[in-house]
Protein backbone atom coordinates (compact mmCIF):
# COMPACT_ATOMS: atom_id res chain seq x y z
CA UNK A 1 0.00 0.00 0.00
CA UNK A 2 1.41 3.42 -0.92
CA UNK A 3 2.23 5.93 1.82
CA UNK A 4 -0.56 8.21 0.61
CA UNK A 5 -3.16 5.50 0.68
CA UNK A 6 -1.82 4.18 3.98
CA UNK A 7 -2.58 7.56 5.54
CA UNK A 8 -6.21 7.18 4.49
CA UNK A 9 -6.60 3.89 6.36
CA UNK A 10 -6.75 5.31 9.88
CA UNK A 11 -9.42 7.83 8.88
CA UNK A 12 -11.78 5.32 7.30
CA UNK A 13 -14.29 3.05 8.91
CA UNK A 14 -14.71 -0.12 6.91
CA UNK A 15 -17.70 -2.46 7.17
CA UNK A 16 -17.20 -6.14 6.40
CA UNK A 17 -20.28 -8.28 5.85
CA UNK A 18 -19.89 -12.04 5.85
CA UNK A 19 -17.20 -11.80 8.53
CA UNK A 20 -18.03 -15.32 9.72
CA UNK A 21 -17.27 -16.70 6.25
CA UNK A 22 -14.11 -17.87 4.52
CA UNK A 23 -12.99 -14.65 2.78
CA UNK A 24 -14.61 -12.22 5.23
CA UNK A 25 -12.89 -13.63 8.30
CA UNK A 26 -9.48 -13.28 6.65
CA UNK A 27 -10.21 -9.86 5.19
CA UNK A 28 -10.98 -8.47 8.65
CA UNK A 29 -7.53 -9.48 9.89
CA UNK A 30 -5.90 -8.04 6.76
CA UNK A 31 -7.67 -4.69 7.16
CA UNK A 32 -6.72 -4.49 10.85
CA UNK A 33 -3.10 -5.19 9.93
CA UNK A 34 -3.26 -2.15 7.63
CA UNK A 35 -4.71 0.05 10.41
CA UNK A 36 -8.26 0.44 9.14
CA UNK A 37 -11.09 0.96 11.60
CA UNK A 38 -13.22 -2.14 11.09
CA UNK A 39 -16.85 -2.87 11.86
CA UNK A 40 -18.34 -6.27 11.09
CA UNK A 41 -21.96 -6.95 10.31
CA UNK A 42 -23.22 -10.35 11.45
CA UNK A 43 -26.59 -11.93 12.20
CA UNK A 44 -25.33 -13.45 15.46
CA UNK A 45 -22.36 -12.14 17.42
CA UNK A 46 -21.62 -15.49 19.03
CA UNK A 47 -20.64 -16.93 15.65
CA UNK A 48 -17.52 -14.76 15.57
CA UNK A 49 -16.83 -14.64 19.32
CA UNK A 50 -13.95 -17.09 18.91
CA UNK A 51 -12.11 -15.02 16.29
CA UNK A 52 -8.70 -13.67 17.27
CA UNK A 53 -9.70 -10.18 16.11
CA UNK A 54 -13.01 -9.95 17.98
CA UNK A 55 -11.73 -7.38 20.51
CA UNK A 56 -10.32 -5.14 17.76
CA UNK A 57 -13.53 -4.54 15.81
CA UNK A 58 -16.96 -3.03 16.25
CA UNK A 59 -19.73 -5.61 15.95
CA UNK A 60 -23.09 -4.68 14.48
CA UNK A 61 -25.84 -7.29 14.63
CA UNK A 62 -27.96 -6.95 11.49
CA UNK A 63 -29.63 -8.90 8.74
CA UNK A 64 -29.17 -7.84 5.12
CA UNK A 65 -32.85 -8.50 4.47
CA UNK A 66 -33.83 -5.93 7.11
CA UNK A 67 -33.47 -2.30 6.04
CA UNK A 68 -33.25 -0.58 9.43
CA UNK A 69 -30.67 -2.90 10.99
CA UNK A 70 -28.57 -2.76 7.81
CA UNK A 71 -28.72 1.04 7.72
CA UNK A 72 -27.64 1.19 11.37
CA UNK A 73 -24.69 -1.10 10.62
CA UNK A 74 -23.65 1.21 7.75
CA UNK A 75 -23.87 4.46 9.76
CA UNK A 76 -20.56 6.32 9.69
CA UNK A 77 -18.97 3.82 7.28
CA UNK A 78 -16.82 5.01 4.38
CA UNK A 79 -16.40 1.69 2.52
CA UNK A 80 -18.59 -1.41 2.81
CA UNK A 81 -17.52 -4.86 1.67
CA UNK A 82 -20.40 -6.96 0.40
CA UNK A 83 -19.41 -10.62 0.86
CA UNK A 84 -22.82 -12.23 1.33
CA UNK A 85 -23.96 -15.38 -0.44
CA UNK A 86 -27.16 -17.38 -0.31
CA UNK A 87 -26.24 -20.43 -2.39
CA UNK A 88 -27.37 -22.80 0.37
CA UNK A 89 -30.84 -21.25 0.55
CA UNK A 90 -32.40 -23.61 -1.98
CA UNK A 91 -33.46 -23.27 -5.59
CA UNK A 92 -34.52 -19.63 -5.21
CA UNK A 93 -31.14 -18.44 -3.93
CA UNK A 94 -30.86 -16.03 -6.88
CA UNK A 95 -34.04 -14.21 -5.80
CA UNK A 96 -32.85 -14.08 -2.19
CA UNK A 97 -29.48 -12.66 -3.25
CA UNK A 98 -31.09 -10.02 -5.48
CA UNK A 99 -33.41 -8.84 -2.68
CA UNK A 100 -30.53 -8.67 -0.20
CA UNK A 101 -28.39 -6.66 -2.62
CA UNK A 102 -31.19 -4.16 -3.37
CA UNK A 103 -31.82 -3.65 0.32
CA UNK A 104 -28.11 -3.19 1.04
CA UNK A 105 -27.70 -0.68 -1.81
CA UNK A 106 -30.61 1.45 -0.54
CA UNK A 107 -29.40 1.31 3.07
CA UNK A 108 -25.87 2.30 1.99
CA UNK A 109 -27.28 5.24 0.04
CA UNK A 110 -29.31 6.45 3.04
CA UNK A 111 -26.27 6.03 5.33
CA UNK A 112 -24.09 8.11 2.96
CA UNK A 113 -21.57 5.33 2.35
CA UNK A 114 -18.92 6.42 -0.15
CA UNK A 115 -17.95 3.07 -1.68
CA UNK A 116 -19.27 -0.50 -1.90
CA UNK A 117 -16.80 -3.26 -2.79
CA UNK A 118 -18.33 -6.52 -3.92
CA UNK A 119 -16.48 -9.81 -4.45
CA UNK A 120 -18.12 -11.73 -7.28
CA UNK A 121 -17.05 -14.29 -9.85
CA UNK A 122 -15.66 -13.99 -13.37
CA UNK A 123 -18.50 -14.44 -15.85
CA UNK A 124 -17.44 -13.77 -19.42
CA UNK A 125 -18.88 -16.77 -21.26
CA UNK A 126 -22.27 -17.09 -22.94
CA UNK A 127 -22.79 -20.48 -21.26
CA UNK A 128 -23.03 -19.04 -17.77
CA UNK A 129 -24.21 -21.10 -14.79
CA UNK A 130 -27.15 -20.12 -12.61
CA UNK A 131 -24.73 -19.48 -9.76
CA UNK A 132 -22.49 -17.12 -11.74
CA UNK A 133 -25.50 -15.38 -13.25
CA UNK A 134 -26.79 -14.79 -9.73
CA UNK A 135 -23.42 -13.38 -8.66
CA UNK A 136 -23.40 -11.04 -11.67
CA UNK A 137 -26.98 -10.00 -10.96
CA UNK A 138 -26.05 -9.23 -7.35
CA UNK A 139 -23.46 -6.80 -8.68
CA UNK A 140 -26.07 -5.15 -10.88
CA UNK A 141 -28.51 -4.82 -7.97
CA UNK A 142 -25.84 -3.26 -5.75
CA UNK A 143 -24.99 -0.81 -8.54
CA UNK A 144 -28.65 0.18 -8.94
CA UNK A 145 -28.25 2.67 -6.08
CA UNK A 146 -26.25 5.89 -6.00
CA UNK A 147 -23.26 4.55 -4.08
CA UNK A 148 -20.32 3.68 -6.40
CA UNK A 149 -19.80 -0.09 -6.56
CA UNK A 150 -16.42 -1.67 -7.31
CA UNK A 151 -17.13 -5.27 -8.34
CA UNK A 152 -14.06 -7.49 -8.01
CA UNK A 153 -14.61 -10.65 -10.05
CA UNK A 154 -12.32 -13.52 -9.07
CA UNK A 155 -11.57 -16.91 -10.54
CA UNK A 156 -11.27 -20.10 -8.47
CA UNK A 157 -9.83 -19.16 -5.07
CA UNK A 158 -7.07 -21.44 -3.80
CA UNK A 159 -6.19 -21.38 -0.11
CA UNK A 160 -6.25 -23.54 2.98
CA UNK A 161 -9.86 -24.15 3.86
CA UNK A 162 -11.47 -22.82 0.68
CA UNK A 163 -14.25 -24.98 -0.78
CA UNK A 164 -12.55 -24.98 -4.19
CA UNK A 165 -9.27 -26.14 -2.66
CA UNK A 166 -10.96 -28.88 -0.60
CA UNK A 167 -12.76 -30.13 -3.69
CA UNK A 168 -9.51 -30.20 -5.70
CA UNK A 169 -7.58 -31.80 -2.85
CA UNK A 170 -9.98 -34.65 -2.13
CA UNK A 171 -10.81 -35.45 -5.75
CA UNK A 172 -7.09 -35.79 -6.48
CA UNK A 173 -6.25 -37.77 -3.35
CA UNK A 174 -9.11 -40.24 -3.49
CA UNK A 175 -9.41 -40.95 -7.20
CA UNK A 176 -6.20 -42.13 -8.92
CA UNK A 177 -8.38 -43.08 -11.89
CA UNK A 178 -11.47 -41.02 -12.56
CA UNK A 179 -14.14 -40.66 -15.17
CA UNK A 180 -14.86 -36.98 -15.38
CA UNK A 181 -17.19 -34.62 -17.24
CA UNK A 182 -15.99 -32.56 -20.17
CA UNK A 183 -15.70 -29.42 -18.02
CA UNK A 184 -12.36 -30.64 -16.60
CA UNK A 185 -10.87 -29.49 -19.91
CA UNK A 186 -12.28 -25.98 -19.66
CA UNK A 187 -9.72 -23.27 -19.02
CA UNK A 188 -9.67 -21.45 -15.72
CA UNK A 189 -7.47 -18.91 -13.96
CA UNK A 190 -7.14 -19.77 -10.25
CA UNK A 191 -5.95 -17.15 -7.80
CA UNK A 192 -4.42 -17.53 -4.34
CA UNK A 193 -6.43 -16.27 -1.37
CA UNK A 194 -3.41 -14.18 -0.40
CA UNK A 195 -3.67 -12.25 -3.67
CA UNK A 196 -7.45 -11.85 -3.36
CA UNK A 197 -6.92 -10.23 0.04
CA UNK A 198 -4.22 -7.99 -1.43
CA UNK A 199 -6.60 -6.60 -4.03
CA UNK A 200 -9.51 -6.21 -1.61
CA UNK A 201 -7.55 -4.43 1.11
CA UNK A 202 -5.97 -2.08 -1.42
CA UNK A 203 -9.37 -1.37 -2.90
CA UNK A 204 -10.40 -0.09 0.53
CA UNK A 205 -7.54 2.42 0.38
CA UNK A 206 -8.32 3.93 -3.05
CA UNK A 207 -8.28 7.71 -2.86
CA UNK A 208 -11.49 8.18 -4.84
CA UNK A 209 -14.56 5.93 -5.22
CA UNK A 210 -14.58 3.64 -8.26
CA UNK A 211 -17.50 2.18 -10.18
CA UNK A 212 -17.33 -0.81 -12.49
CA UNK A 213 -16.56 -4.53 -12.70
CA UNK A 214 -12.93 -5.66 -12.80
CA UNK A 215 -11.39 -9.14 -13.05
CA UNK A 216 -8.62 -10.69 -10.98
CA UNK A 217 -6.89 -13.99 -11.68
CA UNK A 218 -3.60 -15.70 -11.02
CA UNK A 219 -0.63 -15.71 -13.43
CA UNK A 220 -1.59 -19.01 -15.11
CA UNK A 221 -4.40 -20.16 -17.37
CA UNK A 222 -4.91 -23.92 -17.20
CA UNK A 223 -7.59 -26.58 -17.17
CA UNK A 224 -9.11 -28.14 -14.06
CA UNK A 225 -7.44 -31.39 -15.11
CA UNK A 226 -4.09 -29.55 -15.08
CA UNK A 227 -4.87 -28.32 -11.59
CA UNK A 228 -5.48 -31.89 -10.38
CA UNK A 229 -2.22 -33.09 -11.91
CA UNK A 230 -0.33 -30.20 -10.29
CA UNK A 231 -1.82 -31.06 -6.92
CA UNK A 232 -0.95 -34.75 -7.37
CA UNK A 233 2.67 -33.92 -8.19
CA UNK A 234 3.07 -31.60 -5.18
CA UNK A 235 1.48 -34.20 -2.90
CA UNK A 236 3.84 -36.93 -4.05
CA UNK A 237 1.08 -38.84 -5.84
CA UNK A 238 1.31 -40.56 -9.18
CA UNK A 239 -0.11 -38.88 -12.24
CA UNK A 240 -3.91 -39.17 -12.25
CA UNK A 241 -5.69 -41.01 -15.04
CA UNK A 242 -8.51 -38.80 -16.22
CA UNK A 243 -11.10 -40.25 -18.59
CA UNK A 244 -13.56 -37.66 -19.88
CA UNK A 245 -17.13 -38.76 -20.54
CA UNK A 246 -20.01 -36.66 -21.93
CA UNK A 247 -22.78 -38.02 -19.69
CA UNK A 248 -21.78 -36.37 -16.41
CA UNK A 249 -23.92 -33.25 -16.22
CA UNK A 250 -23.21 -30.55 -13.58
CA UNK A 251 -26.04 -32.01 -11.48
CA UNK A 252 -24.60 -35.53 -11.59
CA UNK A 253 -21.10 -34.17 -11.06
CA UNK A 254 -22.16 -32.37 -7.89
CA UNK A 255 -23.68 -35.59 -6.52
CA UNK A 256 -20.45 -37.41 -7.31
CA UNK A 257 -18.36 -34.71 -5.64
CA UNK A 258 -20.66 -34.82 -2.62
CA UNK A 259 -19.89 -38.53 -2.25
CA UNK A 260 -16.13 -38.28 -2.78
CA UNK A 261 -15.22 -35.03 -0.99
CA UNK A 262 -16.21 -33.27 2.24
CA UNK A 263 -17.94 -30.57 0.18
CA UNK A 264 -21.71 -31.26 0.35
CA UNK A 265 -23.73 -31.57 -2.83
CA UNK A 266 -25.58 -28.30 -2.15
CA UNK A 267 -22.27 -26.39 -2.21
CA UNK A 268 -20.65 -28.52 -4.92
CA UNK A 269 -23.49 -27.74 -7.34
CA UNK A 270 -22.69 -24.01 -7.75
CA UNK A 271 -18.94 -24.72 -7.75
CA UNK A 272 -19.33 -27.22 -10.58
CA UNK A 273 -21.76 -24.89 -12.33
CA UNK A 274 -19.05 -22.25 -12.37
CA UNK A 275 -16.72 -24.64 -14.19
CA UNK A 276 -19.02 -25.37 -17.13
CA UNK A 277 -17.82 -22.08 -18.64
CA UNK A 278 -14.26 -20.84 -18.99
CA UNK A 279 -13.34 -18.63 -16.06
CA UNK A 280 -10.56 -16.39 -17.37
CA UNK A 281 -9.85 -12.79 -16.44
CA UNK A 282 -10.41 -10.32 -19.27
CA UNK A 283 -7.23 -8.19 -19.73
CA UNK A 284 -9.42 -5.26 -20.79
CA UNK A 285 -11.23 -5.44 -17.44
CA UNK A 286 -8.22 -6.17 -15.26
CA UNK A 287 -8.19 -4.66 -11.78
CA UNK A 288 -4.46 -4.10 -12.33
CA UNK A 289 -5.48 -0.94 -14.18
CA UNK A 290 -6.28 0.72 -10.87
CA UNK A 291 -4.55 -1.50 -8.27
CA UNK A 292 -1.04 -2.79 -8.87
CA UNK A 293 -0.46 -6.48 -8.11
CA UNK A 294 1.81 -7.46 -5.18
CA UNK A 295 5.44 -6.33 -5.70
CA UNK A 296 6.63 -9.95 -5.56
CA UNK A 297 4.07 -10.93 -8.17
CA UNK A 298 0.94 -13.07 -8.10
CA UNK A 299 1.37 -16.59 -6.76
CA UNK A 300 1.42 -19.42 -9.31
CA UNK A 301 -0.87 -22.37 -8.61
CA UNK A 302 1.93 -24.60 -7.33
CA UNK A 303 2.99 -22.05 -4.70
CA UNK A 304 -0.62 -21.42 -3.65
CA UNK A 305 -1.15 -25.16 -3.17
CA UNK A 306 2.09 -25.53 -1.22
CA UNK A 307 1.12 -22.67 1.08
CA UNK A 308 -2.32 -24.14 1.63
CA UNK A 309 -0.91 -27.58 2.45
CA UNK A 310 1.65 -26.10 4.85
CA UNK A 311 -1.12 -24.22 6.72
CA UNK A 312 -3.13 -27.42 7.03
CA UNK A 313 -0.11 -29.39 8.28
CA UNK A 314 0.73 -26.71 10.84
CA UNK A 315 -2.90 -26.47 12.04
CA UNK A 316 -2.97 -22.80 11.05
CA UNK A 317 -6.14 -22.72 8.97
CA UNK A 318 -7.63 -19.35 9.90
CA UNK A 319 -11.03 -19.73 8.23
CA UNK A 320 -12.73 -22.56 6.37
CA UNK A 321 -15.55 -22.94 3.84
CA UNK A 322 -17.64 -24.67 6.50
CA UNK A 323 -17.52 -21.58 8.77
CA UNK A 324 -20.67 -20.37 7.03
CA UNK A 325 -23.67 -21.81 8.83
CA UNK A 326 -26.15 -24.15 7.21
CA UNK A 327 -29.44 -22.22 7.00
CA UNK A 328 -32.09 -23.40 9.43
CA UNK A 329 -35.30 -24.90 8.13
CA UNK A 330 -38.21 -22.43 7.93
CA UNK A 331 -39.92 -23.98 10.95
CA UNK A 332 -36.84 -23.84 13.19
CA UNK A 333 -36.65 -21.44 16.12
CA UNK A 334 -33.44 -19.83 17.26
CA UNK A 335 -30.84 -22.35 18.33
CA UNK A 336 -30.72 -20.90 21.81
CA UNK A 337 -34.47 -21.08 22.56
CA UNK A 338 -34.88 -21.98 26.24
CA UNK A 339 -37.01 -24.74 27.79
CA UNK A 340 -39.85 -22.31 28.46
CA UNK A 341 -40.26 -21.48 24.75
CA UNK A 342 -42.93 -24.18 24.53
CA UNK A 343 -40.75 -26.98 23.16
CA UNK A 344 -40.67 -30.62 24.21
CA UNK A 345 -37.13 -31.57 25.14
CA UNK A 346 -35.81 -35.12 25.34
CA UNK A 347 -32.50 -35.71 27.10
CA UNK A 348 -30.00 -38.51 27.44
CA UNK A 349 -27.60 -37.83 30.35
CA UNK A 350 -24.57 -39.98 31.08
CA UNK A 351 -21.39 -39.49 33.07
CA UNK A 352 -18.16 -41.20 34.00
CA UNK A 353 -15.63 -40.48 36.76
CA UNK A 354 -11.98 -40.92 35.82
CA UNK A 355 -8.78 -40.89 37.85
CA UNK A 356 -7.18 -38.30 35.56
CA UNK A 357 -6.63 -34.54 35.58
CA UNK A 358 -9.47 -32.52 33.96
CA UNK A 359 -7.13 -31.04 31.36
CA UNK A 360 -6.30 -34.52 30.02
CA UNK A 361 -9.97 -35.38 29.62
CA UNK A 362 -10.71 -32.00 28.05
CA UNK A 363 -7.97 -32.39 25.46
CA UNK A 364 -9.69 -35.51 24.13
CA UNK A 365 -13.14 -33.91 24.25
CA UNK A 366 -11.91 -30.91 22.27
CA UNK A 367 -10.37 -33.20 19.65
CA UNK A 368 -13.67 -34.95 18.88
CA UNK A 369 -14.76 -35.45 15.27
CA UNK A 370 -12.73 -34.98 12.11
CA UNK A 371 -9.76 -37.33 11.90
CA UNK A 372 -10.17 -38.33 15.57
CA UNK A 373 -13.69 -39.57 14.97
CA UNK A 374 -16.44 -40.06 17.54
CA UNK A 375 -14.76 -42.49 19.91
CA UNK A 376 -16.42 -45.70 18.86
CA UNK A 377 -19.52 -46.98 17.04
CA UNK A 378 -17.84 -45.91 13.80
CA UNK A 379 -20.19 -47.83 11.47
CA UNK A 380 -23.25 -46.22 13.07
CA UNK A 381 -21.78 -42.71 12.71
CA UNK A 382 -20.82 -43.51 9.13
CA UNK A 383 -24.34 -44.67 8.28
CA UNK A 384 -25.84 -41.55 9.87
CA UNK A 385 -23.53 -39.38 7.82
CA UNK A 386 -24.36 -41.30 4.65
CA UNK A 387 -28.08 -40.90 5.36
CA UNK A 388 -27.59 -37.18 5.87
CA UNK A 389 -25.78 -36.80 2.54
CA UNK A 390 -28.51 -38.78 0.79
CA UNK A 391 -31.10 -36.23 1.96
CA UNK A 392 -28.97 -33.23 0.95
CA UNK A 393 -27.24 -32.60 4.29
CA UNK A 394 -23.60 -31.78 4.99
CA UNK A 395 -22.71 -35.34 5.99
CA UNK A 396 -20.01 -36.56 8.33
CA UNK A 397 -16.95 -35.73 6.21
CA UNK A 398 -17.09 -31.96 6.62
CA UNK A 399 -14.35 -32.38 9.23
CA UNK A 400 -12.79 -29.61 11.32
CA UNK A 401 -10.77 -26.44 10.83
CA UNK A 402 -8.16 -27.53 13.42
CA UNK A 403 -7.62 -31.08 14.64
CA UNK A 404 -6.82 -30.14 18.25
CA UNK A 405 -8.56 -26.90 19.15
CA UNK A 406 -12.05 -25.48 18.66
CA UNK A 407 -13.62 -22.05 18.72
CA UNK A 408 -17.25 -20.97 18.76
CA UNK A 409 -18.70 -21.20 15.26
CA UNK A 410 -16.39 -24.01 14.10
CA UNK A 411 -17.93 -26.90 12.20
CA UNK A 412 -17.26 -30.41 13.50
CA UNK A 413 -18.49 -32.85 10.86
CA UNK A 414 -22.28 -32.34 10.90
CA UNK A 415 -22.20 -30.38 14.18
CA UNK A 416 -21.28 -26.78 14.96
CA UNK A 417 -19.73 -25.37 18.13
CA UNK A 418 -22.41 -23.31 19.84
CA UNK A 419 -20.84 -22.86 23.28
CA UNK A 420 -17.27 -23.31 24.46
CA UNK A 421 -15.60 -22.73 27.81
CA UNK A 422 -12.04 -23.93 27.51
CA UNK A 423 -11.28 -26.84 29.78
CA UNK A 424 -14.85 -27.21 30.99
CA UNK A 425 -17.75 -27.07 28.56
CA UNK A 426 -18.48 -27.86 24.92
CA UNK A 427 -21.90 -27.63 23.30
CA UNK A 428 -22.46 -28.78 19.73
CA UNK A 429 -25.52 -27.98 17.63
CA UNK A 430 -26.58 -30.53 15.00
CA UNK A 431 -26.62 -29.33 11.37
CA UNK A 432 -27.64 -32.71 10.01
CA UNK A 433 -31.07 -33.23 8.44
CA UNK A 434 -33.41 -33.84 11.39
CA UNK A 435 -37.14 -33.59 12.26
CA UNK A 436 -36.20 -31.21 15.06
CA UNK A 437 -33.14 -29.68 16.70
CA UNK A 438 -30.39 -31.51 18.53
CA UNK A 439 -27.44 -30.70 20.77
CA UNK A 440 -24.57 -32.72 22.21
CA UNK A 441 -22.86 -31.34 25.32
CA UNK A 442 -19.77 -32.28 27.29
CA UNK A 443 -18.85 -30.97 30.74
CA UNK A 444 -15.60 -31.71 32.54
CA UNK A 445 -15.52 -31.10 36.31
CA UNK A 446 -13.03 -31.80 39.05
CA UNK A 447 -14.62 -33.82 41.87
CA UNK A 448 -13.53 -35.30 45.19
CA UNK A 449 -13.99 -39.06 45.60
CA UNK A 450 -12.88 -40.49 48.95
CA UNK A 451 -10.69 -37.44 49.43
CA UNK A 452 -8.99 -37.86 46.03
CA UNK A 453 -9.30 -35.44 43.12
CA UNK A 454 -10.76 -36.98 39.99
CA UNK A 455 -12.49 -35.83 36.80
CA UNK A 456 -16.16 -36.22 36.03
CA UNK A 457 -17.12 -36.20 32.36
CA UNK A 458 -20.81 -35.58 31.71
CA UNK A 459 -22.36 -36.06 28.32
CA UNK A 460 -25.85 -34.80 27.46
CA UNK A 461 -27.74 -35.37 24.23
CA UNK A 462 -30.76 -33.07 23.88
CA UNK A 463 -33.44 -33.23 21.19
CA UNK A 464 -36.31 -30.86 20.51
CA UNK A 465 -38.68 -32.69 18.15
CA UNK A 466 -40.81 -31.16 15.43
CA UNK A 467 -44.27 -32.68 15.72
CA UNK A 468 -45.05 -36.37 15.79
CA UNK A 469 -42.34 -37.20 13.26
CA UNK A 470 -39.71 -35.74 15.53
CA UNK A 471 -40.97 -37.67 18.53
CA UNK A 472 -40.99 -40.93 16.58
CA UNK A 473 -37.43 -40.18 15.43
CA UNK A 474 -36.21 -39.75 19.03
CA UNK A 475 -37.67 -43.05 20.21
CA UNK A 476 -36.41 -44.85 17.10
CA UNK A 477 -32.78 -43.83 17.79
CA UNK A 478 -32.90 -44.45 21.55
CA UNK A 479 -31.72 -48.09 21.17
CA UNK A 480 -28.62 -46.85 19.32
CA UNK A 481 -27.82 -44.46 22.18
CA UNK A 482 -27.22 -47.53 24.35
CA UNK A 483 -24.30 -48.44 22.10
CA UNK A 484 -23.03 -45.02 21.04
CA UNK A 485 -22.95 -42.81 24.15
CA UNK A 486 -21.53 -45.16 26.84
CA UNK A 487 -18.89 -46.29 24.35
CA UNK A 488 -18.02 -42.66 23.61
CA UNK A 489 -17.50 -41.86 27.29
CA UNK A 490 -15.33 -44.92 27.91
CA UNK A 491 -13.20 -44.31 24.84
CA UNK A 492 -12.67 -40.63 25.64
CA UNK A 493 -11.32 -41.74 29.04
CA UNK A 494 -9.24 -44.48 27.42
CA UNK A 495 -7.79 -42.06 24.89
CA UNK A 496 -6.94 -39.59 27.67
CA UNK A 497 -5.06 -42.32 29.56
CA UNK A 498 -3.04 -43.24 26.49
CA UNK A 499 -1.92 -39.70 25.61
Amino acid sequence: MSAANSNLAGDRKILVTGASGYVGGRLVRQLLTENFQVRVMVREKRKISGQSWIDQVEVSVANATDFQSTKSALAGVHTAFYLLHSINMGSNFNEVEAAMARNFAKAAEDADVKQIIYLGGIANDEQISKHLESRANTGRELASGKVPVLEVRAGIIIGSGSASFEMLRHLTHRLPIMTTPKWVSNRTQPIAIRDVLWYLSHAAALKDPVSGAFDIGGPEVLSYADMMQTFAKLSGLRKRWIIKVPVLTPGLSSLWIGLVTPVPTALARPLVGSLISEVIADPKKSLNQIIAPPPEGLLPLSTAIELALSKISAHEVETRWSDASVPAAPWAKAQSDPDWAGETLYKDDRSITVDLAPEKIWARVEAIGGETGWYGAGPLWFLRGLLDRAFGGVGLRRGRRDSDHLRIGDSVDFWRVEELEAGKHLKLYAEMILPGKAWLEFNVDEVLVDGKKKSKLTQTATFSPRGLGGQLYWFSVLPFHVFIFPTMLRNIAKSARNT
